[in-house]
């Protein structure tokens, strides 16, 4: 997906100060991923067992990757990672010097059996003295894991070929959420039918804080549904057949963030999703957890993504729920400046790049359509081959149906005219109640009425030269470049940024938050067979 026609060089803006913006972001996120490469967390090692092909629960739902890292730290720490002491213990488990001369579907059963004793505290981890074959058999069973997304990518991409992609952009973008998957399928399939490009299944709420990805197919969730692989694959496959049916391949959104984002960014690769909700910071602002937990994790599954070739779908519409969208304007832009620098980092591409941002201006703020126009113009032009992610309104929704209906009515237009990638269906019934499906066939009516009757109207609006929505555009972008000179010039840089509230108003220390007890510095001999595989692919 590629900038659409007629949105360039709209608002003039200055390529060297684009630069600079540029520049700055590189300069506040090396120390973040330079952290992020001399750390782990539980979840990335569970995430490595995971691509290994360790899978399955105990009794109590407990996955066996968390019963075996948790043996493993207990045992030896997480700072040599879990691959060597797990792939040592199976070869003397199995009587194999590497476990290499096992087939494999024998050496996958016997991982899974390690997995149950680890648990029952019958076998011992040890980092051993020398590794060699260890760290083999270890790359060859996560190259395996590596190979199966390989080949759920290429799937993908034959299927759209087969299908089709969508005629038109925006793609559109739908949210269901009942907490049963089997109630979330057929409401998933009639709103692919009735026009909808992109199917999220929004998460459970309070998921993100469980430190462990549960097991098989949900049937109860608050507020949306349960991210499990089972759940992962029903969907897929249910959307597959709706794709058949309509004649354009059908995407599925889930989330890679929270304490296991590792963990769902190889669960979204091994099940084929398309989507993700990924965003640096989304994480440690608004659900509290450690912030270099969340940049190892969150480095760890771009890397996976970039792999799987999903595209991720960032938070900065979520600073605006609780920041003031005008006055804060311009920490989304940095916000996006990093994610962009971050996600390059690790190796995605720029179609993959769902920057978020998002429609967020009390109605009754004067010229307030006009600001959104110039937010919406200036993210399409800083990040030209980005498939942007816009987002509906929801803090100013009051309840009242009809007035919402014609906000979202105005967020569809913005959209048009801004040549936006992915647009989220606004609901009228936002803070009322989760919509019903009849609530989304009147979303999908006015967004097919806009879209129908406005969708290319981006190549006729043009902001006055000089203008409001113009110098607008350049304030915002020249109070984002303030804003990242002064994170480069503090002592603490990016992190201390966080933690003096610069993002959502939150203020999140590096030293407090949930899952930090779940982060080991490498040991000098730290082995990661994901990452070294990832990494020179």
């Amino acid at each position: 997906m590629s900038e659409p026609s007629g949105t360039a060089g709209k608002l003039d803006l200055d390529p060297g100060l684009v630069r600079r913006a540029r520049e700055l972001a590189a300069v506040a996120g090396r120390p973040v991923v330079e952290l992020a490469r001399a750390h782990t967390t539980v979840s990335v090692e569970r995430a490595v067992l995971r691509l290994a092909g360790v899978s399955g629960a105990d009794p109590d739902g407990i996955p066996w990757v968390n019963r075996l890292v948790d043996a493993v730290a207990a045992d030896v720490g997480l700072s040599h990672g879990v691959a060597v002491p797990v792939f040592d213990a199976l070869a003397r488990e199995m009587g194999s010097p590497a476990a290499s001369a096992w087939p494999a579907r024998d050496s996958l059963d016997a991982l899974n059996l390690l997995a149950q004793k680890a648990a029952a505290g019958s076998v011992r981890f040890a980092v051993p003295q020398r590794p060699r074959a260890v760290r083999a058999a270890a790359r060859k069973h996560v190259r395996a894991g590596l190979r199966r997304i390989d080949r759920r990518r290429a799937e993908r991409e034959r299927l759209v070929r087969r299908h089709g992609d969508p005629a038109r952009r925006p793609w559109i973008y739908l949210i269901v959420a009942t907490g049963d998957i089997y109630e979330d399928i057929p409401q998933a399939q009639a709103a692919a039918r009735a026009g909808a490009d992109a199917i999220a299944v929004i998460r459970s709420t309070g998921q993100s804080l469980l430190d462990y990805v549960p097991e098989g197919a949900t049937r109860e969730g608050f507020a949306g549904t349960y991210a499990t692989q089972e759940n992962f694959r029903l969907m897929r496959a249910a959307l597959d057949e709706t794709s058949a049916q309509v004649g354009r391949y059908v995407r599925l959104t889930n989330y890679a963030s929270g304490l296991c984002m590792p963990e769902m960014a190889v669960l979204a690769g091994l099940e084929r999703l398309d989507m993700m909700l990924n965003d640096s910071m989304y994480g440690i602002l608004f659900r509290d957890i450690n912030p270099v937990r969340t940049f190892v994790d969150q480095r760890f599954s771009r890397q996976v993504h970039a792999r799987a070739g999903i595209i991720i779908n960032t938070g900065e519409d979520n600073y605006l729920t609780t920041a003031d969208a005008v006055d804060e304007a311009h920490t989304v832009t940095v916000s996006q400046l990093l994610n962009e620098f971050f996600a390059h980092e690790a190796g995605l591409a720029d179609w993959q790049l769902g920057l978020g941002h998002a429609f967020e201006i009390n109605p009754d703020v004067p010229e307030s359509f006009r600001l959104e126009l110039a937010h919406a113009l200036l993210a399409r032009e800083l990040f030209p081959d980005a498939p942007l992610k816009w987002m509906p309104p929801t803090r100013h929704m009051t309840g009242d149906v009809f007035r919402g209906n014609l906000l979202d009515g105005f967020f569809n237009l913005a959209g048009a005219l801004t040549g936006q990638g992915i647009l989220l269906v606004g609901m009228m019934t936002e803070a009322v109640v989760t919509p019903w499906l009849s609530d989304r066939d009147i979303a999908l009516q006015n967004v097919r009425y806009v879209l129908g009757a406005a969708g290319n109207l981006c190549e006729d609006f043009a902001p006055a030269p000089g203008g409001f929505i113009q110098r607008r555009a350049h304030q915002v972008l020249a109070d984002a470049i303030a804003l990242l000179e002064r994170i480069d010039a503090s002592p603490g840089g990016l992190l201390a940024a966080i933690a003096d509230g610069t993002f959502g108003i939150m203020k999140r220390p590096a030293d407090r938050g949930k899952g930090l007890d779940g982060v080991y510095p490498h040991a000098p001999d730290y082995y990661n067979p994901a990452t070294e595989l990832l990494e020179t692919a």
